[in-house]
C-alpha cells in the first residue's frame, strides 16, 4: 500500500467552510464510510486518523492508498452526481464529519470563491489516480 496520499488533503480554508455545515459521523465497527458504487450521499471530512481508499475492478484491487487528517472524500461523486468510484474505510480512532449533497451545493453557491479550491483538489485526485495506474 502506498504512503499517505496528499491528493485528498484539502486547503484549510475549504475544510473550515465545509466543517461549519457538517455533522459528526457515527462510525460502525467496520469503519466503512461508503463502498464503491454507492450513490453519493455527500462529502466526508477526515478530521483525525487515517482512511484507506480502495478501487476495485473485477473484484481485484487496482488502486489502494491511505489518506490522513484534512482529507475530503466523495467530491467527484457529488459534483458529477455519479456513484462513488472508490471505497472509503477509516481506521479505529478516526474522527469523521459529513456534509450532505444539498449543504455542499449551498456552500458552493454562497461562497463561489471556494470553487477554485475544489477544482485544485479534483485536479490533484486525477493526477494521483493517473500516476497510481501508470505505476502498475
Amino acid at each position: 500500500m502506498a504512503q499517505v496520499a496528499s491528493a485528498f488533503t484539502a486547503d484549510p480554508e475549504l475544510v473550515a467552510a465545509l466543517e461549519k455545515r457538517s455533522r459528526p459521523v457515527r462510525l460502525g465497527p467496520d469503519g466503512i464510510l461508503f463502498r464503491q458504487g454507492d450513490p453519493p450521499a455527500g462529502i466526508f471530512i477526515l478530521q483525525k486518523g487515517t482512511a484507506i481508499l480502495t478501487m476495485r475492478s473485477r473484484k481485484r484491487i487496482v488502486m489502494q492508498t491511505r489518506a490522513g487528517a484534512g482529507s475530503l472524500f466523495g467530491i467527484p461523486a457529488v459534483i458529477g452526481d455519479r456513484p462513488y468510484s472508490l471505497a472509503a474505510e477509516v481506521l479505529e480512532g478516526s474522527e469523521v464529519i459529513f456534509l450532505s449533497r444539498a449543504d455542499f451545493a449551498d456552500v458552493m453557491e454562497t461562497q463561489p470563491g471556494l470553487s477554485l479550491k475544489i477544482l485544485e483538489l479534483l485536479a490533484a485526485e486525477v493526477r494521483f489516480a493517473r500516476q497510481a495506474l501508470s505505476d502498475r
